[in-house]
């Protein structure tokens, strides 16, 4: 029952020696040398001027939910069209009605706002 998981449990295995050789030849032969430069905290090509915690403008988040809401509807537009011609006219008002959900979505963020920076 079990030798079917054999060839499985082989390939983890090699896998995890491989991957702990590598590993272990990278950290014995990397060279160490420390400087002031490379132990700053790197972000954004320049040093930093204020708190890590300082607070962001509501519009960041509304573009990254926007961005998120797209990116959903791509990873559902795929499969979908792919399989048009077998779930039929159903999966076509299933869709459309997706789309306009998210079509009102954007346009409720367009009119308030959300997408213009000053």
């Amino acid at each position: 029952m079990l030798e079917g998981y054999l060839p499985i449990l082989i390939f983890l295995v090699v896998a995890f020696l491989f991957s702990a050789v590598l590993l272990s030849i990278g950290w014995v032969l990397a060279p160490r040398r420390p400087g002031q430069e490379k132990d700053s905290p790197y972000e954004c090509g320049f040093a930093a001027f204020e708190d890590a915690r300082m607070k962001f403008d509501v519009r960041y988040y509304l573009v990254a939910i926007l961005f998120i809401v797209f990116d959903l509807e791509i990873a559902f537009l795929f499969p979908w069209a792919v399989a048009l011609d077998s779930i039929g006219t159903f999966g076509l008002i299933a869709m459309a009605i997706f789309l306009l959900v998210l079509v009102i979505g954007f346009v409720y963020e367009w009119k308030k706002g959300a997408l213009e920076w000053e």
